[in-house]
């Protein structure tokens, strides 16, 4: 594996970590995809340093766990916005 791609799986999972964010905006906030993202946090962080992946792993899973959450309070917002304007 080339050393930028190990630096940016490392740094992904520390930014993770310390910002609990999702796996979209650590995409944005790092110019890359959501899938290199996945891929960074589930192939190749655990070949690296098995405890941060396992910590993000844990971060990862309560995102997941709350998405549903997310999604149904954005398209409430969505609609009390287009409410009000009318």
């Amino acid at each position: 594996m080339m050393d930028y791609i190990e630096l940016r799986a490392i740094e992904v999972g520390k930014y993770i970590i310390d910002s609990k964010a999702t796996v979209r905006k650590t995409a944005t906030k790092f110019g890359v995809s959501k899938s290199t993202v996945h891929k960074d946090l589930t192939e190749r962080l655990p070949q690296i340093d098995h405890h941060l992946a396992d910590e993000v792993r844990d971060i990862l899973d309560i995102n997941k766990s709350e998405r549903h959450i997310r999604g149904g309070m954005a398209t409430r917002q969505k609609y009390l916005l287009l409410h009000r304007v009318n």
